[in-house]
């Protein structure tokens, strides 16, 4: 997946204060359905960035796709300083990168993209047999920004098909990256953080690391926290500081947590780089529309490299996405309101 705007906007995340800005609290942001055009015809419901809280942690980027049977069809496109952080819940996606990476990723399974200096990848739902009715497609796509002593690395990718599970006071976690109540995820971040698909029914207590901040996201079922309900949709800011998070939930309720160190750089992110000046935007967009010239980009030594299947030969996956233009505005700082 990726960011599939028209016209996307440019957005700047000032860096989180010392304690990210707030103590424990309990905030609900709401989604927004982002309708992502193009070949994939998907909409999607996006809780980060918002306006008044653009990162929790590194994390910079949440969407939540489904569920529902469109298949998912995103041909090339380019990142620069992330990580793209891919966990499906129901149907399989197929990743293809310019590492070299041709892989399924599955429910249960987790994708690590590092972009670094530049990468590109396309990513389509794996089809049935000709006949069948194409199996429901739902998941979570999100983005954590690189600090900058490491984004300008050589790409790299990750999956994961075994990730650690841990249990306490009434839930059970994946954890997909970083450490949780002591189980700690192998895949590789570049800055202190935490990822995890939780499950729970009635009261529970969930250990937290009282250094970060954290938010969740409610799947399936229903929360209370601090007494008040979070419903599924809408984005749970936690504040920082808890070192617990009692619980009370409905039957077969099942929820996100991401959290870290608060971020202290501030971002500019625009369609599907997150880098730091508008300048940089410009050549980030520039590289990957002057690459659409070269015939052999691999031995050209182009910045985002060559995605394996998608050469002028491979029919309906031929092509690549392009670079919608930049607005023409410079930017202006937001202020963090938490």
């Amino acid at each position: 997946m990726t960011n599939l705007e028209i016209a996307p906007q440019q957005e700047v995340c000032p860096p989180a204060g010392a304690d990210g800005g707030s103590g424990p609290c309990l905030q609900l942001w709401p989604e927004r359905e982002v309708p992502l055009g193009g070949v994939r015809a998907m909409n999607v419901q996006r809780t980060l960035p918002q306006r008044g809280l653009p990162t929790i942690g590194a994390w910079c980027f949440l969407d939540s796709f489904g569920p529902d049977r469109t298949a998912m069809s995103v041909l090339p496109h380019p990142h620069i300083g992330l990580q793209t952080v891919t966990w499906p819940l129901a149907g399989r996606i197929r990743h293809r990168d310019s590492v070299g990476s041709d892989v399924v990723v599955r429910p249960g399974e987790l994708n690590i993209m590092t972009a670094g200096h530049g990468v590109s990848h396309s990513e389509f739902a794996v089809l049935p047999p000709a006949g069948e009715v194409l199996p429901v497609q739902r998941g979570l796509q999100l983005w954590v920004a690189l600090p900058d002593s490491e984004r300008h690395r050589k790409p790299a990718f990750e999956q994961h098909c075994e990730l650690p599970q841990v249990s306490g006071q009434g839930f059970t976690a994946t954890v997909m990256v970083g450490e949780l109540a002591g189980a700690a995820s192998p895949a590789t971040m570049y800055s202190p953080i935490v990822g995890a698909d939780v499950s729970c029914s009635g009261p529970g207590v969930l250990p937290l690391n009282p250094a970060f901040e954290h938010g969740i996201l409610v799947l399936d079922g229903g929360l209370a926290v601090d007494g008040q309900d979070i419903p599924p949709g809408p984005l749970g800011y936690l504040g920082a500081g808890r070192t617990e998070l009692q619980l009370q939930a409905l039957p077969g309720t099942r929820f996100l947590l991401i959290g870290g160190e608060p971020f202290r750089e501030e971002l500019l992110m625009w369609w599907n780089f997150v880098g730091r000046t508008h300048e940089e935007m410009e050549q980030a967009r520039s590289d990957w529309e002057a690459q659409a010239l070269l015939q052999d980009t691999e031995e050209a030594g182009a910045r985002y490299g060559r995605v394996p299947g998608h050469g002028p030969d491979a029919g309906p996956e031929a092509g690549r996405i392009p670079a919608p233009p930049l607005p023409a505005v410079r930017l202006t700082p937001r202020k963090r309101a938490v």
